[in-house]
């Protein structure tokens, strides 16, 4: 168990290691040669066409300024000069509100900070409980235990104290979490009234369009919507199974680099053709000439891509059965995109299309029939992974240990036994430890995610996240608190009684709170100030600019940061949110280094967002639901864990009344969704049609077609030199004009078809240009 002095000593260490990252940011970041890595979002925004410093080729490249090295904290307060509403127009509604959950956390856990030190410490603090254990039965306890809980006598009246300040700190959260929930949602409404003409306001995604022996899926999708939305449908796109050939651009686009790099170093030596080996990765194989290799290896994928071309072209096996519809004004499409269309509701499924920006191409091949299957196979992996997770994490906790290391390499044990290298491991190692073996799960997670078929980016980041917040809990959390192997931990709850789990953890809850005061440094205060720094992007960047950038696109892709990451790093924020109210009430000494975390966090990635960061899409906030339900969850796991400490005290008066609080919770929780949630899902029929009616009074003759028509095209099919892209674009996209039906043996028939579900084919034939 770690002392306050192994604390002590991680806290250096990483207040160290954080002040050399900050320093080395603030004497990077002002280098004419790396304005592109800390500035690029205001490259890509066409804002900065050049470093800061120019003249002489020495201040091109470093800057010679020396006073400006005396400033190397400005960037903070330039960090949190921006207002909120200029933010939004900068960098989207989506990083805006990501930001706001930094500051959620500063409002709820400040106050309850202050309680939590006037009130519960000074309680907790006045007994001499574990000193007595000390003597008695040799039982190990550092100062920050004599902060907490356990420092209270069983059956002690004080126990009435943290019980009134589970009911503070819960009603404080639920106040800040509601007013929140109602900030962003009105945030979020505005947004959507407020901004821009964008394609996905006016389109929804159809899948599982039926099959149809007479009629082409294109076909089969218009006579639909023009009989069932005769005066809003305007067009439809069908989506096509275009993944090979997506696959082969990419590969030609790697070889078109490769060969471009070749041909730079033979122009700047030609005494010498450049070679290559054929083999896996050149590492092996026959040499050859490296440029008429990368000719001959683009001249035949030009010609597989022609053919995949033609094939998507004609063959009818190429088609999805979905389509993205367009119709004439947001209210028809709000009204088609929330509505059921069929009255087999297993077909002609109807949701909002994501905006183009935000789709994922790849996923739209997948059959929706299979996509059942598919959530059922990665949620028994997904089970499997967490699970066993749990093994090699017990491992790595436990080889970071004193004990552990001892028992490993005996031979270490004078050294370890220093008294600043074993407050150095016990304060610093097991942090570091768990820090590096999760770097690797969120690609993992976010491979699961799209094996189960989310059609987009923002759906896809969110899925990931629910499911990397789990892991948290069960393997960071619960797995760090509970001793003993993981197969020993699962055999423990499944013989328990239900009710026995709450007592489990929460014996175990304030042994393990300077293991967590210690992740949080190494994880919140040193971590973000890596992120800060960015030296992977930095390195990248340069490595990129020396060897593969010839022209500006290729340095604006070398440049280009990607998104904020949603899918991991909105786990990690409820981690902490986790952690500052279970130990509220628990370990008082834990609010400080949480607090730190929520500002400097705030402060670092607002700079972030403003300077670096380039959203790949704006979903509208559309993750906060997900955000609030997650804290909830935060909150009931702390209830009950209080709940199972209380019972071992044996405070059988003061310990039934912690009962009340999960059911209140969650009761709060539904009020929330049932308030707010639709904002979030839904688009008001009422704004859609006051946005409709004010874009036709400013702009009456705007051709929405033509704005439209390419807008889902899939981007393969962009930007090619080839006819037959346009050709591919035609075949896709449909107007609302006659097209006569085919169903010759049911021409007549005065029923809908029983396998489209639609209205009578002869009714078709009255449709033209959306009208009846």
């Amino acid at each position: 168990m770690a002392t306050l002095g192994d604390i002590a000593v991680s806290g250096a260490l990483n207040l160290l290691s954080a002040f050399i990252f900050l320093l080395a940011f603030a004497i990077l970041r002002i280098q004419p040669f790396n304005d592109r890595v800390y500035f690029p979002k205001w490259y890509l925004k066409g804002l900065r066409s050049s470093a800061s410093h120019s003249g002489a080729l020495v201040r091109r490249v470093v800057n010679l300024d020396f006073r400006s090295y005396t400033r190397f904290l400005n960037w903070m307060p330039e960090a949190l000069k921006m207002p909120e509403p200029e933010l939004i127009d900068h960098a989207g509604l989506d990083s805006a509100v990501y930001l706001r959950i930094y500051l959620m956390g500063l409002k709820i856990f400040v106050p309850i900070a202050f309680l939590a030190w006037a009130i519960l410490v000074p309680v907790n603090y006045t007994n001499d409980t574990l000193e007595a254990a000390q003597k008695v039965s040799n039982v190990t306890a550092s100062d920050i235990d004599k902060l907490s809980i356990s420092n209270v006598p069983l059956k002690s009246q004080r126990f009435w104290t943290h019980i009134v300040m589970a009911y503070a700190f819960t009603f404080w959260t639920c106040y800040v979490l509601l007013k929140e929930y109602e900030k962003v949602a009105s945030m979020r409404l505005h947004f959507l009234s407020s901004e821009g003409r964008r394609p996905d306001q006016f389109t929804v995604l159809v899948r599982n369009v039926p099959p149809d022996p007479d009629e082409s899926v294109s076909e089969l999708v218009e006579h639909f919507f023009l009989v069932n939305h005769p005066h809003h449908y305007l067009i439809h796109q069908v989506v096509c199974n275009a993944n090979k050939l997506a696959s082969l651009v990419k590969k030609k686009k790697s070889k078109q680099n490769w060969l471009d790099y070749y041909q730079l170093k033979y122009d700047r030596n030609q005494s010498q053709r450049p070679l290559k080996k054929t083999g896996f990765l050149g590492l092996w194989g026959e040499k050859v000439d490296a440029i008429d290799h990368h000719i001959s290896e683009i001249k035949k994928l030009s010609e597989e891509i022609e053919e995949e071309r033609k094939k998507v072209l004609k063959d009818p096996k190429s088609i999805m059965p979905a389509a993205f519809v367009s119709f004439k004004t947001r209210w028809g499409a709000a009204v088609c995109a929330q509505t059921q269309q069929s009255r087999n509701p297993t077909l002609w499924l109807t949701e909002w299309a994501p905006e183009p920006r935000d789709v994922y191409w790849e996923n739209l091949a997948i059959p929706y029939m299979s996509l059942s299957v598919r959530r059922l196979i990665i949620g028994v992996a997904f089970f499997f992974l967490t699970f066993f997770f749990m093994i090699p994490i017990a491992s790595v906790q436990a080889l970071a240990s004193i004990e552990g290391i001892e028992k490993k390499a005996p031979f270490l044990k004078p050294i370890i036994e220093i008294k600043f290298i074993k407050s150095v491991i016990q304060g610093f190692l097991p942090g570091i430890a768990l820090k590096l073996f999760l770097i690797f799960l969120p690609t993992i997670l976010m491979i699961m995610s799209k094996f189960e078929g989310f059609l987009s980016i923002s759906s896809l980041e969110r899925r990931s996240a629910s499911r990397y917040y789990i892991f948290l809990i069960i393997n960071v959390f619960l797995g760090s608190i509970l001793t003993g192997a993981a197969f020993e931990q699962l055999n423990s709850f499944i013989n328990q009684s239900a009710n026995e789990i709450p007592k489990t953890i929460g014996v175990a809850v304030p042994l393990k709170a300077t293991f967590f005061i210690t992740y949080i440094m190494v994880d919140g205060w040193a971590g973000i100030a890596g992120e800060v720094l960015m030296l992977k992007p930095l390195i990248l960047y340069h490595l990129k600019n020396f060897f593969l950038v010839k022209t500006e696109k290729d340095r604006e892709e070398a440049m280009n940061p990607g998104s904020l990451g949603f899918n991991t790093g909105e786990p990690r924020i409820q981690l902490y949110f986790l952690l500052g109210l279970v130990y509220a009430t628990v370990t008082p000494a834990l609010l400080p280094f949480i607090i730190i975390f929520f500002a400097f966090a705030y402060v670092v990635f607002r700079h972030q967002i403003i300077n670096v960061y380039n959203q790949e899409y704006e979903s509208g906030a559309a993750f906060w639901p997900d955000v609030h339900g997650r804290v909830i969850t935060a909150l009931v796991i702390s209830q009950l864990a209080l709940l199972g400490l209380m019972s071992t005290k044996e405070a059988a008066q003061s310990a039934p009344f912690l009962i009340a609080l999960p059911v209140l919770t969650i009761w709060f929780h539904s009020f929330c969704n049932g308030r707010h949630k639709s904002a979030f899902v839904k688009y008001p029929l009422q704004e859609a049609m006051m946005k409709d009616t004010l874009e036709r009074a400013r702009d009456p003759n705007f051709n929405l077609k033509a704005y439209l028509q390419d807008a889902y095209i899939h981007p393969v099919f962009k930007g090619g030199d080839d006819d037959e892209d346009d050709d591919l674009s035609k075949k896709l996209e449909i107007e609302s004009v006659l097209v006569p039906t085919k169903r010759q043996s049911r021409k007549n028939t005065p029923v809908p078809s029983k396998i489209s579900g639609a209205s009578s084919p002869s009714s078709f034939e009255v449709v033209k240009n959306g009208d009846p």
